[in-house]
């Protein structure tokens, strides 16, 4: 497809622009006049209709021999602007040097708040659309995700699975046994706050002892599961998007592509299974904890020992809120590896995309996170587990 805009006519040349299809890349040449005086040209339909091609990679090319101002840039900065919110990758390696530095300094630098104009407020209902097509389109980037991911586990299980067993060991080191302060300090916290709302209401009723049961159902049904989610995926969710998303600035994505290994196997998997192996572990470590802390409170506090305080946590929590804990744990960890790594995988070419990838990360992570969790406590309390 190729497609060509004319002059204004004053006997200068021509502000040309083509448009050209090779397979899943677009080319888009840039030649002519790209002056004031050379006829305008219309971003807004350029980008529609380059984007309405469906395209995997744009490469740039540039015929203009210094007959340009700023009107070439300020072109090719909103189509790389759009590629890079689409995730489209851009190549402008063909441009000249001074026209590439000019973009990238305006790529990377951000734009200053108060720099452009308002423009027409858009209606309510058009952003009600905008953001009911955005969800559409995660949900089904998340659940093609999960699908490759599966089938990245089947290839696993076939033993044709492109993933080394030392990336493994690395991470589940960082997700599980680098994790354990933090995960110590919050859980006994959680328990010593447990203990002390519980104390505030059940000591007018010479019920202390039932403190033991707020605590120990609290942290084995919910509290362990729930915050040791939390804090893995401000830490290692986060840490897998910005590892991807690096790469992924750094075309090391898709130099592995280039070699016919794939991500999903060689980066994804590892990650996803030091997660899934890790976070029940992790959970129930949380959960001794916590009674733990709940039991410093109550013994010092009341008149309870250790061993009473220990029976009636015994008596209270059964196997199925064992099991509870570690199946959430589990799913959380899932959920978390799923929206670190297609975050990273996601992320555009700029250090600011990485801080993007990251921040979003975090933010999808703890939404699954809210979400399974009350899905699965409605599901558990309908089956009487």
């Amino acid at each position: 497809m190729t497609s060509k805009r004319t002059p204004s006519g004053d006997g200068m040349s021509a502000t040309g622009i083509a448009i050209i299809r090779n397979g899943e890349q677009i080319i888009i040449r840039f030649s002519g006049s790209w002056r004031r005086d050379s006829g305008a040209v219309d971003s807004a339909k350029l980008i529609k209709d380059v984007l309405s091609l469906l395209p995997k990679r744009i490469a740039f090319q540039c015929e203009v021999q210094n007959d340009w101002d700023s009107r070439l840039p300020a072109c090719l900065f909103r189509l790389l602007n759009e590629c890079r919110q689409r995730n489209v990758n851009a190549d402008i390696s063909a441009l000249p040097d001074g026209l590439q530095r000019l973009v990238k300094q305006a790529m990377t630098v951000p734009e200053r708040q108060d720099a452009r104009r308002d423009g027409p407020k858009t209606p309510l209902l058009a952003i009600i659309g905008e953001n009911v097509l955005a969800a559409k389109t995660n949900v089904h980037e998340f659940l093609g995700f999960i699908g490759l991911m599966l089938l990245s586990l089947l290839t696993l299980i076939r033993g044709k699975a492109k993933m080394r067993r030392v990336d493994l060991m690395l991470f589940i080191q960082e997700a599980g046994g680098n994790a354990l302060p933090i995960v110590t300090l919050i859980s006994i916290l959680v328990g010593l706050i447990l203990a002390f709302v519980g104390s505030i209401q059940l000591s007018r009723f010479g019920a202390q002892i039932f403190i033991a049961d707020l605590v120990g159902l609290g942290m084995f049904r919910e509290m362990g599961a729930l915050m040791t989610a939390v804090i893995v995926a401000g830490r290692t969710g986060a840490a897998y998007a910005a590892q991807l998303g690096t790469m992924n600035a750094n075309s090391e994505i898709d130099a592995l592509k280039t070699m016919g290994i794939s991500p999903m196997e060689f980066l994804v998997l590892p990650r996803l299974l030091a997660l899934m192996l890790m976070m029940p572990l992790l959970v129930l470590y949380a959960d001794y904890l916590g009674v733990l802390g709940g039991a410093i409170v109550t013994t010092g506090t009341f008149d309870i020992s250790w061993l009473q305080y220990i029976n009636e946590t015994k008596r209270i929590v059964r196997i199925n809120a064992f099991f509870l804990g570690m199946f959430k744990g589990l799913v959380f960890a899932t959920l978390i590896a799923v929206a670190g790594c297609l975050r990273g995988l996601r992320c555009g070419r700029s250090a600011s995309d990485v801080g993007n990838a990251t921040t979003g990360a975090v933010v999808d992570s703890i939404v699954y996170i809210v979400v399974a969790d009350s899905l699965i406590t409605i599901m558990a309390n309908r089956l009487h587990i």
